[in-house]
């Protein structure tokens, strides 16, 4: 008995695909992802979908699976499909193309929307519904995230953001989002209070605010590093994905 309650306590574990490679004739060049599917996944579920930019980092240093594969045993979000694409070149880890990526780029926001949003929606057991995709990323990828919010609002309703950076180039998304009508989006941005983009961020905040967006806006007494961005991985996936928000 002993060892079968030991048993039981053990967390079910999701799945880690290896590397899967996608060539975008819109960026042309090759890039690659890999896919978390939650225990007990079947082809014929249609799961809410997390793409999640700088996904090696969020995989190796935000150890996001281990948070995923906790949080849906606990029951605390529902069972969801997450794609963590890589933004480093495939054939050179060493070249990351995350600043020309993120920059509100609109043949990335085109590869999402012609190519890598219909390759996981024909191989992977994905929602084909908005109101089931939310995009994360942290710093750069946070600012990808609000530039997805204008530019792929038919595609995500959720928009994470995790101290997009940098003022700069915060302050001109900024003005894009007060100069535009609001959108249905549903929001999750977050800053550190200590050497991070703090009040480029609580400008945006003030923005996002006035435009009456739905926003759930966190500060934390950390940098801009990992001390920041991890603790919050839980409160994220809960803004958006919580189990008590599954629609029948």
């Amino acid at each position: 008995m002993p060892l079968l309650a030991a048993k039981a306590a053990v967390t079910a574990e999701g799945t880690l695909s290896d590397n899967q490679r996608i060539t975008s004739e819109h960026l042309g060049y090759d890039l690659q992802y890999r896919v978390y599917l939650p225990p007990g996944v079947t082809a014929e579920d249609k799961l809410p979908t997390l793409y999640v930019t700088d996904g090696q980092a969020y995989i190796e240093e935000g150890r996001l699976k281990s948070v995923l594969d906790s949080a849906i045993d606990a029951g605390l979000v529902q069972p969801l499909l997450v794609i963590f694409l890589d933004s480093r070149n495939p054939d050179n880890l060493r070249e990351n193309r995350r600043n020309e990526l993120f920059m509100c780029n609109s043949d990335f926001a085109a590869f999402f929307a012609d190519e890598l949003i219909p390759a996981i929606s024909t191989t992977q057991p994905a929602s084909l519904l908005r109101e089931d995709r939310v995009v994360l990323g942290l710093s750069f990828g946070g600012l990808n995230s609000a530039c997805f919010g204008l530019l792929l609002p038919n595609l995500f309703e959720g928009i994470a953001m995790q101290s997009p950076a940098s003022d700069r180039h915060l302050a001109v998304v900024s003005e894009l989002y007060e100069e535009s009508p609001a959108l249905p989006l549903k929001m999750f941005l977050s800053v550190g209070t200590k050497n991070d983009n703090g009040g480029a961020v609580r400008r945006f905040k003030r923005i996002l605010e006035d435009k009456g967006y739905d926003l759930h806006y966190q500060t934390v007494r950390e940098g801009h590093n990992w001390d920041n961005w991890r603790p919050l991985l839980i409160d994220v996936l809960t803004r958006f994905f919580a189990e008590d928000s599954q629609t029948d």
